[in-house]
């Protein structure tokens, strides 16, 4: 994809009237455009990183191709750009429309129950594929309008060129239980069901690192 320049005169034109969706002390680090379409961020915080040979806008932008083309539905990249502070790039892309399952656990109404074999095929689905996704949580797997599952926030993604192996498994499963914890949706998640289900039963993830 063609990468371009954007000055401060047009990111600020760009930007105008733009919603804050995340930030940092460095900034706003999601916005979400009058367009309906979103801009993120990518800021290197050390001169000396991998990011200067390998940035994360362009990890971003290849995750998202990478996925589409294994039949994984996310977000849609617009472009992408270097902006004139040298440190950061930016990527502009249409996000996934639905709801993370984030947001729906914590509706009143919401049970487990109906969406849990759909979320256990579609973690299922990501290890047989060899997708190793270290951010694997509630809050980037996404219910569509049409009902079905993708992936948002992809920066921090591998692939293999095989199934993913049991300790992959094992981890990846134990960065999502960190998260229920986090998010206080331990009590409300069945993470022994969900575990037992994706690296067979009497196994458990929550010690790997």
């Amino acid at each position: 994809m063609h990468i371009s320049q954007l000055c401060q005169r047009d990111l600020q034109q760009l930007t105008h009237n733009a919603a804050i969706l995340e930030a940092d002390g460095l900034g706003p680090k999601v916005l979400q455009l009058e367009s309906g379409l979103f801009l993120k961020f990518f800021r290197r915080k050390r001169w000396l990183s991998s990011a200067l040979l390998r940035p994360y806008s362009r990890r971003f932008v290849k995750n998202a191709e990478r996925l589409q083309a294994l039949d994984i539905a996310t977000l849609k990249v617009r472009a992408i750009y270097v902006l004139s502070d040298e440190s950061a790039d930016a990527v502009l892309y249409a996000p996934l429309p639905g709801s993370s399952l984030s947001q729906l656990a914590k509706q009143p109404d919401f049970s487990w129950t109906t969406i849990l074999p759909e979320l256990i095929g579609f973690v299922r689905k990501l290890h047989r594929k060899g997708i190793y996704f270290r951010s694997l949580h509630l809050g980037n797997i996404i219910l569509t309008p049409q009902g079905s599952l993708g992936l948002i926030d992809i920066a921090d993604m591998r692939f293999l060129d095989r199934a993913l192996p049991k300790h992959m498994i094992r981890r990846n499963l134990a960065h999502f239980n960190r998260y229920l914890e986090r998010e206080k949706l331990q009590n409300a998640f069945p993470f022994s069901q969900f575990c037992d289900a994706l690296i067979g039963a009497g196994s458990s993830a929550s010690s790997s690192t």
